[in-house]
C-alpha cells in the first residue's frame, strides 16, 4: 500500500494518509528498507529535496519534504542494524544531509553492487532504469522523474506518487536478485567494503574544498603567459628551419605602429592538430598523429617536437585548470568533485572537476586552503604498489630492502646492472655507505631506468612503452627487461602466475580479504591461433598482471577511508574528510586536535594496510599544512 505524508495536499482515493510517526513505527523494526529521494535539481548546495520515499514490498511511504521534516527518521537512517537500500546512494545522502544533517549508516547501494558484479564487462548499463529492466523486466518511465525538476509548492500528481513508491519496491527486489550472485562469486567482502566506502566518498563530496580564488587567478595568468611564450618559440623554430619555410607567410609592414600579433609570420594554428600534423610530417613523414604517446616517441628527433609537447602540457593547464575551472564552484564557493567509485581495477576517478588529475605541483594544490583555525592533515602510503608487489611475489631482495629502509630502486639497479653499477660509484657514494639514494650521476641514470620498470610493473609496461619512456631502442628495452627479470625471478614468477590465471579463467581477482573480480569481456575458452586473438590474449594477460596490484592498493585506501570515518564519528572529532587521490587521504582538522589526529590518522592507515599486506612493512606518512600539498 502507498501512504502519503503531507499536510497540504488533498488525498487521492488511490492512496492512504499517514503521519511521520506512522512511518517511524512501521520502519523501526524492519531489517531491510528501500529508500529514495526526488529533488528539484542535481546540486545539493542550492537545490532542495522535494520527496522522500521509504518502505518495503508491502508498504511504501511518500513524504512531502517541502513541508514535512524527516528528522523523526534520524534513528532509522543512522541505525547500523537496519539495511537501507539505495541506487546511487551518494546522491541521496548529500541531499538528506543538506536537508536534515542526517548521516546515513548501513547502506546497500544496488548501483555499486551491479558494478562489482560486472566489473570489466563492456557495454554494461547501471542506471536504475537499466537494472530494473534486467532483473525485474520493468520499464521505468523517466519522463515522470523529470517532472520533479522545478516542482515547488504544487501538489504531487498521482503518477509522481506511484513513481516514487515503485522505486522503493524495485530496490528491495533488485537486491534479492543480486544477493545470490554475490554469494556465487564470493564477493561479500568487497560488497561490504564498497557499501561502507560510499559513505566516506559522500562525506568528501559533501564537505568539499575551499579554493583561494585570487591565488588561482594568479596561477592562471602565469600558465597563460607560459603557453604564449611556447607558441612564440614554436613560431621561431619554424622561421629558422629551411625545411619548414612553406609554413611562413609573406607580409609587408606598412605601419610601424602595427601590433606584433598582426605581423605574425607563421601560418600555423598550434591548437589545431590537423595543422600541426601537416607541419610535423614534413620532418617525420611516418608520423600518424600528434597525440601525446605518438609525439613522445619523437621528442628528441627535432627541437620543435619537444617544444610542442611542452606547449600542449601548458595549454592543458590553461584549459582544464584555468578560468574555466571556476565553473566547478558551487553556490557555497567550494569545489565538490564527483567520485566514480569503481573502475575496472577497483580504483577511483573523479569529475566535475577531475581532482584526481590536479597537477601534483604544489602551485596548484596550494590553492586549496583550510578555513581559519583549521589545517590540512594528509596521509599517504610509502611505496604502496611496490609493497603490494613485494608481498605478492615474496621476492627476498624487495622484502629485505623495504624492511631495512633501503632505497629499493638503487638496490634493484645494483642487481640488474652488476659491474656497470659498481664501476659507476663516485667517492662517498651514499648507496655504497648505507644503501640510500645517492647523487652519483651514472647511478642516478641507472636507477631511473630500473625505477621506471619497478613502477611499470603495476601498469603492464612492455618494451615499447619502456623504450619510449627511456628514449632507447625497443631491442634495448627488451634486453633491459630480460636482465631485470633474470635478477628478480620471484617477481617474474608472480606476474606470470597472474597473467596465466586471467588467460585460463577469463577473470582475475585482487588480494584477500576482498577478492574483487575483473572480468574479461572478450575471453572465452578457445584455441588462440590467430593474430587478432593473440593480441587480445596479450591485453588480457597485461590486465591480469596489473589489476591485482592496482586493485589491492585501491581496496586498502578505501578501507582506510572507512576506518577514518568511523573513528571520527565515534569520537565526535572536529575532522572532515575532504579528498583522496590514489594512496593519499586528505582531511582538515581543527588546530586544537592536530597532534591527536596526526598520530591516529597514521595508525588507521597502517591498520588498513595490514588487512592486505600482512607483513607490516607498508607504512604511512602524515603531513600538516595550511593548504593541500602533494
Amino acid at each position: 500500500m502507498i501512504y502519503l505524508i503531507s499536510n497540504t495536499q488533498s488525498l487521492s482515493p488511490n492512496f492512504k494518509s499517514a503521519t511521520i510517526d506512522d512511518v517511524v513505527n512501521y520502519c523501526k523494526d524492519k531489517e531491510v528498507l528501500g529508500v529514495d529521494t526526488e529533488t528539484e535539481g542535481m546540486d545539493f548546495t542550492c537545490k532542495k529535496m522535494i520527496m522522500f520515499q521509504i518502505g518495503d514490498e508491502d508498504n511504501q511511504y511518500i513524504i512531502d519534504t517541502r513541508f514535512i521534516s524527516i528528522e523523526p527518521l534520524r534513528g532509522i537512517l543512522e541505525s547500523k542494524n537496519i539495511i537501507k537500500i539505495f541506487h546511487n546512494a551518494k546522491f541521496d545522502y548529500k541531499f538528506i544531509k543538506a536537508t536534515s544533517n542526517i548521516e546515513l549508516e548501513c547502506v546497500y547501494d544496488t548501483f555499486l553492487v551491479e558494478r562489482i558484479l560486472n566489473c570489466g564487462k563492456d557495454g554494461m548499463k547501471y542506471g536504475l532504469k537499466d537494472v530494473c529492466n534486467k532483473y525485474l523486466n520493468v520499464e521505468l518511465n523517466k519522463d515522470v522523474r523529470n517532472q520533479f525538476i522545478g516542482l515547488t509548492g504544487q501538489p504531487y500528481k498521482d503518477d509522481q506518487i506511484v513513481y516514487g513508491a515503485k522505486d522503493v519496491e524495485y530496490l528491495i527486489n533488485i537486491r534479492k536478485h543480486q544477493l545470490p550472485l554475490i554469494d556465487k562469486y564470493k564477493l561479500n567482502n568487497v560488497v561490504d567494503l564498497e557499501n561502507e566506502a560510499v559513505l566516506a566518498f559522500s562525506d568528501i563530496e559533501y564537505n568539499g574544498l575551499d579554493l583561494d580564488i585570487e591565488q588561482w587567478k594568479t596561477l592562471e595568468d602565469i600558465n597563460t603567459t607560459e603557453a604564449d611564450a611556447l607558441a612564440f618559440n614554436l613560431d621561431q623554430e619554424i622561421v629558422e628551419d629551411t625545411k619548414l619555410e612553406k609554413f611562413v607567410s609573406k607580409y609587408i609592414q606598412t605601419d610601424m605602429f602595427t601590433a606584433v600579433e598582426d605581423l605574425r609570420k607563421v601560418d600555423v594554428k598550434w591548437t589545431s592538430p590537423k595543422q600541426v600534423l601537416n607541419v610535423f610530417q614534413t620532418i617525420i613523414p611516418k608520423l600518424e598523429n600528434v597525440n601525446g604517446r605518438e609525439m613522445y616517441k619523437y621528442r628528441f628527433k627535432h627541437n620543435i617536437i619537444d617544444t610542442y609537447i611542452r606547449y600542449k602540457e601548458a595549454m592543458k593547464l590553461c584549459t582544464s585548470y584555468g578560468h574555466k575551472f571556476f565553473d566547478n564552484l558551487s553556490s557555497d564557493n567550494k569545489i565538490h568533485t564527483n567520485f566514480h567509485q569503481i573502475l575496472d581495477t577497483g580504483r577511483v576517478s573523479s569529475s566535475k572537476p577531475n581532482m584526481q588529475q590536479i597537477p601534483a605541483d604544489n602551485r596548484f594544490r596550494n590553492c586549496f586552503i583550510a578555513p581559519d583555525g583549521w589545517s590540512f592533515v594528509s596521509a599517504d602510503y610509502s611505496s604502496q604498489e611496490l609493497n603490494v608487489i613485494a608481498f605478492g611475489s615474496k621476492d627476498p631482495v624487495w622484502l629485505e630492502a623495504l624492511e631495512e629502509g633501503q632505497d629499493l630502486h638503487s638496490t634493484c639497479a645494483e642487481l640488474v646492472y652488476g659491474d656497470e653499477w659498481t664501476n659507476a660509484a663516485e667517492d662517498n657514494c651514499l648507496y655504497n655507505i648505507n644503501k640510500f639514494k645517492c647523487k652519483c650521476k651514472k647511478h642516478q641514470k641507472l636507477r631511473t631506468n630500473v625505477k621506471t620498470i619497478n613502477f611499470g610493473l603495476a601498469y603492464g609496461m612492455g618494451p615499447n612503452k619502456l623504450a619510449d619512456t627511456l628514449n632507447i631502442s625497443v631491442d634495448g628495452a627488451k634486453e633491459l627487461i630480460e636482465k631485470y627479470f633474470k635478477a628478480f625471478p620471484a617477481i617474474k614468477g608472480f606476474l606470470d602466475k597472474l597473467g596465466n590465471y586471467g588467460k585460463k579463467y577469463g577473470y582475475i581477482k585482487t588480494f584477500p580479504p576482498y577478492n574483487r573480480r575483473r572480468w574479461f569481456t572478450n575471453w572465452y575458452p578457445r584455441i588462440w591461433d590467430n593474430k587478432s586473438a593473440s593480441m587480445q590474449l596479450g591485453t588480457i594477460e597485461r590486465a591480469s598482471k596489473n589489476t591485482p596490484i592496482q586493485g589491492a592498493s585501491a581496496d586498502m585506501t578505501k578501507r582506510a577511508l572507512v576506518l577514518m570515518r568511523t573513528y571520527i564519528q565515534s569520537r565526535n572529532m572536529p575532522v572532515k574528510l575532504v579528498m583522496t587521490v590514489h594512496d593519499q587521504i586528505d582531511t582538515i582538522c581543527h588546530n586544537e586536535y592536530l597532534n591527536e589526529w596526526t598520530r591516529d590518522m597514521q595508525a588507521i592507515m597502517e591498520e588498513a594496510a595490514l588487512e592486505i599486506v600482512t607483513n607490516g612493512l607498508l607504512k604511512a606518512e602524515v603531513t600538516v599544512d595550511k593548504c593541500w600539498t602533494k
